[in-house]
């Protein structure tokens, strides 16, 4: 597929994903690469995504602010995220795309039941650290391999029972971080080459202006009910793409 139908697919999948980012406030990478993998293999629809994601996550950590101190709380979660999500995708390099549709159907059914029906128990202060090492590995090896890591970032701080506000600094936070060695080790091993580079750059605007849209969008619906719509959207996705990593 040439540069420019592979910009127009991602315009159109990117305005979607951004709308659903501006509206529910989750959700752009697992719409993005759920939507692309239709009619691009996942490695492509991945590595068109890194830009965009890198971009909103970083405008979602500055908007909310108090960077340093979420670091101060979180470094072993990034440290432990950030090492395995490089060292997984140099490691699986390759691996079939099978594996990497049962990994990301994974990521987004977890994603979705866990936003839907599922309350994590309550970590513990004295397992804080244990707890971010554990979950900041998994991430980065789910993410290595699906380019989806929200997941175990959800449940660690489901489970550390975190307000609201900071849980949508350090969310964003944790994505930001562990997308910057994911876009790393992603052009390391030549899966972005300059061409797609220069789509996942230009795919940077329909994302903004799809998050712009679901934005406005928000005060004129409701807001609970759209979310569970589109996890319940996530979950169909995501079990297709089990499907496909099964058969």
């Amino acid at each position: 597929m040439g540069v420019t139908e592979l910009l127009l697919i991602g315009a159109v999948v990117f305005v979607i994903a951004g709308s659903v980012k501006g509206l529910v406030g989750i959700g752009l990478p697992t719409a993005a690469i759920s939507m692309l993998t239709m009619v691009i293999d996942p490695r492509t629809a991945i590595a068109m995504g890194l830009v965009p994601i890198v971009v909103s996550n970083a405008w979602q950590v500055w908007t909310m602010g108090d960077i340093r101190g979420a670091f101060q709380r979180y470094w072993i979660f990034a440290l432990a995220l950030g090492l395995s999500v490089f060292i997984t995708v140099v490691l699986s390099a390759e691996i079939s795309d099978r594996v990497i549709f049962l990994a990301l159907g994974l990521s987004i059914v977890s994603f979705a039941v866990l936003n839907l029906r599922f309350t994590m128990p309550r970590l513990p202060d004295r397992f804080d650290k244990l707890g971010q090492l554990g979950f900041g590995t998994a991430g980065g090896i789910l993410g290595g391999l699906s380019g989806v890591w929200v997941a175990p970032v959800i449940m660690y701080m489901s489970a550390r029972q975190v307000p609201k506000d900071e849980f949508v600094r350090a969310v964003g936070l944790l994505l930001l971080i562990g997308g910057v060695p994911f876009a790393l080790a992603y052009v390391q091993q030549g899966f972005l080459t300059p061409e797609l580079g220069v789509v996942s750059l230009a795919l940077v605007v329909p994302t903004l202006l799809g998050f712009s849209l679901g934005a406005r969008l928000r005060s004129r619906l409701s807001n609970e009910k759209f979310r569970k719509l589109v996890l319940y959207v996530f979950l169909i996705l995501g079990l297709n793409l089990l499907r496909r990593g099964i058969f």
